[in-house]
């Protein structure tokens, strides 16, 4: 969370944000979704592109979508909104 959340340095905030959404797992993007939600505009800004690069990039990428789906039905309010937020984001209906 730490380093998606950086107040120094947005590369870090985007490289993890590709990062995670590389690996995909449901873990992987409830922290981002967690992050989304607590991020300033310039943070979720550097987090969007780097779902976007991990999704545009050539070697394709676990699909973010299916695990947000999966976030939806989280017990945590938060999680779901930023589920809902990087779902937009994915499917380019957002930012």
């Amino acid at each position: 969370m730490g380093l998606l959340l950086d107040a120094e340095d947005t590369a870090v905030t985007r490289e993890t944000a590709e990062a995670l959404a590389r690996t995909g797992t449901q873990a992987a993007v409830r922290l981002l979704a967690l992050a989304v939600v607590r991020a300033d505009d310039s943070r979720a800004d550097w987090m969007w592109t780097g779902v976007h690069d991990a999704r545009e990039g050539p070697e394709g990428v676990p699909d973010v979508v299916a695990a947000c789906g999966q976030l939806a039905r989280d017990g945590e309010e938060a999680v779901r909104r930023g589920a809902a937020e990087i779902s937009a984001w994915a499917a380019g209906t957002s930012r």
